[in-house]
């Protein structure tokens, strides 16, 4: 089925918590954009059995779709995937969020207006207005060492380049050449962002409250940052082809 807006919710072992994000997504956007969505869940082969519980999803509520991939390889791979897919279903507009509540799809609606004159939209936890819930001090360091970190290598202004929520053009992600991106972990989303900033497209900031997760395990860990902290320097070396805008 083609819709304008596609929501991409990858999932690993979040058999708590797919079922009241998808209802809670699935209600917001029939407020908001009724008819013109579709809700994408992406499971890496989850062992709890969250692959199953999708597909009951998909069975009660027309607007759910799942896509089940045979291992667990990445955020960025399941991203990928599902961008791809939203592509061919007619997608203009693609939304990417967690599966564990962390985006609160209360802030769908503020996103999507504001891709009216954005290219790139995040739901920033680090501009005026947003902020970060449940984490501890060292939590909270790594995640704003970790922007600081990004913005000063890369040169750029984004207050949040790490945030995974966010709405993004269809012209975007057909000019960043989505079948180069290299980064498998959280580090995906300072390179989509990076490129689109490269390219030419316009990047905005909305305030989100981040709350951390209540149900099921956190994906962060030692690998994960360790990747961002040497893959990040070699993205700035990255020649993205420039966007010719008419």
């Amino acid at each position: 089925m083609d819709a304008r807006i596609w929501l991409v919710i990858p999932t690993y072992n979040e058999a708590e918590n797919v079922g009241p994000i998808v209802r809670a997504v699935a209600e917001e956007m029939a407020r908001i954009a009724s008819g013109e969505h579709r809700i994408l869940i992406v499971d890496d082969n989850s062992p709890d059995g969250t692959g199953k519980l999708a597909d009951a999803l998909a069975e009660e509520l027309d607007v759910v779709e799942v896509m089940h991939r045979m291992s667990k390889d990445g955020l960025g791979r399941a991203y990928l995937a599902g961008f791809e897919r939203a592509l061919a279903g007619g997608a203009e507009l693609v939304i990417e969020m967690d599966a564990d509540f962390s985006h609160d799809p209360k802030y769908l609606g503020a996103l999507i207006a504001a891709a009216e004159d954005a290219d790139v939209v995040l739901g920033s936890r680090y501009v005026p207005g947003g902020a970060v819930e449940n984490w501890g001090i060292l939590r909270k360091l790594i995640s704003r060492g970790g922007s600081l970190y990004a913005r000063t290598v890369l040169g750029i202004t984004v207050k949040d380049p790490t945030g995974g929520f966010k709405c993004i053009r269809r012209q975007v992600l057909e000019t960043i050449e989505l079948n180069t991106l290299r980064a498998d972990g959280y580090v995906f989303q300072i390179e989509v962002t990076y490129r689109a900033i490269r390219s030419g497209f316009r990047v905005r900031e909305v305030p989100i409250l981040f709350v951390d997760r209540t149900a099921g395990a956190s994906k962060m860990s030692s690998r994960i940052a360790l990747e961002a902290i040497l893959l990040v320097p070699k993205l700035r070396r990255q020649k993205t082809r420039q966007l010719t805008r008419s």
